[in-house]
């Protein structure tokens, strides 16, 4: 859940604010003068949120992903099971 929230505010409540977005994944904007001036959110989601970033920043990635998306949708993707026998993997999932 989104929460916005005045600094002054902020400042009163930031050891709860901390907990919930660790927690709960809650994420909070927090505004000086009305206006949005920082975020707050959980490590785990900055972390993911970075990782994407950096995937869509490589254009060459991005057209990889796209093109086996398609594939995938053709029927050209390989059973998981399948790709265990033939890399002679003994892998539990």
């Amino acid at each position: 859940m989104i929460k916005t929230l005045p600094i002054t505010k902020a400042r009163e409540e930031l050891t709860t604010i901390v907990d919930n977005a660790q927690k709960k994944l809650d994420e909070y904007v927090i505004t000086v003068n009305g206006i949005p001036a920082a975020v707050i959110i959980s490590a785990s989601e900055y972390e993911s949120w970075k990782e994407t970033n950096e995937i869509l920043a490589d254009r060459k990635l991005v057209k990889d992903i796209k093109k086996a998306e398609k594939e995938l949708e053709e029927g050209k993707g390989l059973d998981w099971e399948d790709v265990k026998k033939s890399l002679k993997l003994n892998v539990q999932d």
